[in-house]
Parts: structure tokens; C-alpha cells; sequence
């Protein structure tokens, strides 16, 4: 697949996706996240990776703006969880961006 295949829009979704995971605490986050079944309270999330709250909240932020998080409010609280949807569309994405086949990072199977 050619870049020029690639809308302007679509390039631009890819761009904001992949600044989101260029951060060290969000894909701490993310991985975090990941392993619940259900949202997470953000006080969880800040005594898990010992930071303070509004680095938390800021990262969350960025991360819920891309659409790789939900949130919604529980009570006084509002709680994260992955968006299902990045778990297919994200690495689809890294798979168009450089071309490959889907599993093609897997070792061929031995004989």
C-alpha cells in the first residue's frame, strides 16, 4: 500500500495514536488497564504507578482524546477502562504504516 493510498484524516488519526504511546506513563497506563475486566477508578490507577494525581489525570487525558480509553462517572469518581475498539484498529494501523501482513512479526512455524 502506497502512502498516497492513506486520506489526510486517516494519516492524521495514525500521527495522534502513535504521539499518544510515545510516553513512558501511558503505555504504563494502557498496560495497567489492560489486565481489568472492568473501569478503573483513577485513584487506583495513581497509587498503582506512585504518582500524583494531575500527572495521572493529564495522561489519561491524553489517552481518553485518541480514543484508546473510555471513561465514565461512578459516584464521585470517574473511571477508565482500554477501549475495545484499539485493541483491533491500533495494530492495524502499525500494520497499514509499514505495509506488513498482519502476523507477519511472528516467527515462522518450525518443521
Amino acid at each position: 500500500m502506497s502512502e498516497t493510498s492513506l486520506d489526510r484524516e486517516t494519516v492524521e488519526e495514525y500521527a495522534r495514536w502513535f504521539r499518544a504511546l510515545a510516553d513512558p506513563t501511558r503505555i504504563r497506563i494502557m498496560r495497567f488497564l489492560s489486565g481489568r475486566l472492568e473501569p478503573v477508578p483513577v485513584g487506583e490507577i495513581v497509587d498503582h504507578l506512585r504518582l500524583n494525581q494531575s500527572t495521572v489525570s493529564h495522561h489519561l487525558k491524553i489517552l481518553h482524546a485518541v480514543r484508546f480509553l473510555t471513561r465514565r462517572r461512578a459516584g464521585a469518581s470517574i473511571r477508565y477502562a482500554i477501549n475495545p475498539r484499539c485493541i483491533t484498529e491500533f495494530p492495524s494501523a502499525a500494520d497499514i504504516i509499514i505495509g506488513a501482513p498482519l502476523h507477519s512479526c511472528q516467527e515462522p512455524a518450525s518443521s
